[in-house]
């Protein structure tokens, strides 16, 4: 009942006012975002840099760099690839009716016809969404006689509380499927974040993506090389992810890594500023981009109630609650435990931007942030921008009394309903999408 959504949000107002304090005590500009994702051709940049095999290739913005790019690799036997953030490239359809964002090529003025038909346009893959990505850049590489496809990453694993290596022999295929159908071709080593893979552990992957071939001894240890340079990557430059698909044999026994993706820990922000300076802002949610501006933690979602929280954790419990009532959020959007009377207003703003939000949730519990800094930030977006757009607020916490004073005061046309707890706010916001 009623009791019990309410104990269940003092539970998470508790857990927010810890959160607020760790917050406090960090240094102000520690603030957790999500990982830096590059393009293939960069990954293949920062991998050549580290002494990883990756194929020759060339990235190209116009049609006119294509056609170069091609005759400088030889002008046949090449590939050309869209580059975009998302999988799924090869079986994509292109707004110019093209079929496909990745095409074996022979000649430079094919290179260059494709060129035409892929840079400026939109590509939409499985992984897109309906909206698809712009595609702003190409890149030409060569093409290789491959033997074998393996797979190889390097994960996070929560479970093994640090960095996990995986290998498989099945490469080139959708390594879930794997894991589902063949698991004895997935193996595993958990490494010291600190020390890495031992050589003992490097030996056991090799082998493991030789698993079933008649590999010499030259290309296993070739292979285990490989591994510790990769490793070495991923440490050094503070990555997150690394996946590797395929990792291929090639005809001569050289090993090569065809494909590649990278993500990098925003926090390394500081210390990686060559790898953070490639970041693509066109493959990114514009709303997520001004979001960042600010030091909002914001991810774009599919409903009509808008979110304007403090405390991931809160803004979990208020998104779980508004589907519990019957709506749908638009947005995850944590303001933090320290929120100022800016960032309050280019929250409201960024909300008010979205043509899917109809209305508006504001559940803040003021710890470090108080409640009437948030009334002053919403009331000065609402002035700002002519804020239409109903308005549920549930405040709780420090300055409360104050923060109710200044919307009671408040002169601005504004649709404000109240609420004395995050049941009955939620309630509130779904009634008000729903007139």
């Amino acid at each position: 009942g009623i009791n019990a959504e309410y104990g269940i949000q003092q539970l998470f107002v508790t857990c927010e006012m810890l959160r607020s304090v760790c917050r406090a005590m960090r240094p102000a500009q520690v603030v957790p975002r999500r990982m830096l994702n590059v393009h293939e051709y960069q990954c293949q940049q920062i991998m050549s840099q580290h002494g990883i095999n990756v194929p020759r290739g060339l990235p190209a913005k116009t049609p006119a760099e294509a056609r170069e790019a091609a005759e400088s690799l030889g002008g046949s036997n090449l590939v050309i690839k869209a580059q975009i953030l998302a999988g799924g490239r090869g079986l994509g359809s292109f707004d110019s009716g093209l079929q496909g964002g990745v095409h074996l090529v022979d000649t430079a003025e094919e290179t260059e016809a494709l060129a035409k038909q892929m840079l400026g346009h939109t590509l939409v893959t499985k992984q897109t969404g309906p909206q698809g990505r712009p595609v702003g850049t190409v890149f030409i590489s060569e093409r290789y006689k491959v033997a074998r496809e393996m797979y190889f990453a390097i994960m996070l694993d929560r479970s093994a509380g640090g960095p996990v290596l995986i290998a498989s022999p099945k490469g080139g295929v959708n390594i879930e499927d794997v894991a589902e159908q063949t698991p004895q071709y997935l193996f595993k080593e958990p490494v010291d974040p600190t020390d890495g893979p031992t050589a003992e552990q490097r030996t056991r992957l090799a082998d493991g993506l030789c698993l079933e071939t008649n590999a010499s001894d030259a290309t296993k240890a070739e292979l285990a090389a490989e591994i510790g340079r990769l490793w070495t990557l991923f440490h050094k430059t503070d990555a997150s992810m690394l996946e590797i698909n395929p990792l291929a044999e090639l005809d001569n026994g050289n090993i090569l890594c065809l494909d590649a993706k990278v993500g990098f820990d925003d926090n390394a922000e500081f210390r990686q500023k060559d790898i953070f300076a490639m970041r693509d802002l066109t493959q990114e949610d514009e709303r997520e981009v001004a979001a960042a501006k600010w030091d909002l933690n914001y991810i774009g979602l599919e409903g009509n109630i808008g979110c304007l929280v403090n405390g991931a954790g809160l803004a979990m419990a208020t998104m779980d609650i508004i589907q519990y009532c019957g709506g749908a959020p638009a947005n995850f959007l944590d303001v933090g435990g320290g929120a100022t009377r800016d960032q309050v207003r280019e929250a409201i703003k960024l909300l008010d931007s979205d043509p899917h939000v109809e209305a508006i949730l504001i559940n803040i519990f003021g710890g470090i942030a108080k409640c009437d800094l948030i009334a002053n930030g919403v009331l000065d977006a609402a002035k700002e921008i002519g804020l239409k757009k109903p308005l549920v607020v549930r405040l709780e916490g420090t300055n409360v009394d104050e923060a109710k004073e200044i919307f009671a005061k408040s002169t601005l046309d504004l649709s404000i309903a109240t609420a004395d707890n995050l049941l009955e706010a939620a309630q509130k916001a779904v009634k008000a999408v729903a007139k």
